[in-house]
């Protein structure tokens, strides 16, 4: 399909379209903020001073086993059965938070790998090959947003921008780049799942959270990539052409 054969009309409607589904990822981590009766930024003072400066090189070593982990995966299970990842995905939260943050540091990768091969299923949907050397690094972006608990639109329509600043670089140089922000939004789901009681449920709750939040990001992520191949439309045009679509339904 050529740029020729979307209108400007369709085009819009498709951005519309878009839209909505980054509306609904911005709501999927409601459940787990209600169920652990907290406050998002506040989340990370609950985790020991140690484990918040291992953090980083932790979630590093997470994305790059996950990367190999998840593309073995897909010859076992057919990618398309994003039902099947978010059992998974709930089943290991529960596990990790019964055990509080030992387990949950142990189960951390395992999730990593079950979302990101998630992840790549988007991305097989919309038509790409997720195990090109491109598409796998466009995966890992998608982990540059803000995370299920975060309240900032813009926050979460910054990876859509960092997506400019990182042509020609490797997957291990991306994943360099996408570790310090996946950090901090996975040490949010760590310390929910530390809370006491209830940590099993919050393990459970926050990863079906995530993996909810990363699929419908994935496919804004993929759909605008997918719309720029299509028309020959600059991915920033389409970009910026999502900002005022969010933007403008925000207005009262």
């Amino acid at each position: 399909m050529t740029g020729t054969d979307l209108t400007v009309s369709a085009v819009g409607l498709e951005i519309d379209r878009l839209a909505n589904v980054h509306r609904r990822a911005g709501g999927v981590g409601m459940s787990v903020l209600n169920l652990i009766g907290g406050q998002a930024e506040n989340l990370l003072e609950r985790l020991p001073d140690t484990t918040k400066d291992q953090l980083e090189s932790v979630t590093q070593r997470a994305l790059e086993t996950a990367m190999s982990a998840a593309s073995v995966s897909h010859r076992v299970v057919p990618a398309r059965q994003t039902w099947l990842d978010k059992a998974v995905a709930t089943g290991m939260g529960a596990v990790g938070g019964a055990g509080g943050l030992p387990s949950a540091l142990v189960e951390l990768p395992v999730t990593t790998s079950v979302l990101l091969r998630s992840i790549q299923g988007v991305a097989l949907d919309h038509g790409f090959d997720p195990e090109s050397d491109a598409i796998r690094k466009e995966c890992i972006l998608v982990f540059a947003t803000a995370g299920p608990l975060a309240a900032d639109d813009g926050a979460d329509l910054a990876f859509l921008s960092a997506r400019m600043t990182l042509t020609g670089a490797t997957v291990h140089g991306i994943i360099s780049k996408v570790a310090p922000r996946l950090a901090a939004v996975l040490g949010q789901k760590l310390a929910a799942q530390t809370i006491p009681l209830i940590g099993a449920a919050a393990g459970a709750a926050t990863n079906y959270a995530y993996i909810s939040y990363y699929q419908e990001m994935a496919k804004v992520h993929f759909g605008l990539l997918k719309l720029s191949h299509e028309t020959g439309r600059p991915w920033k045009v389409l970009t910026s052409d999502l900002r005022h679509a969010l933007k403008k339904d925000n207005v009262p």
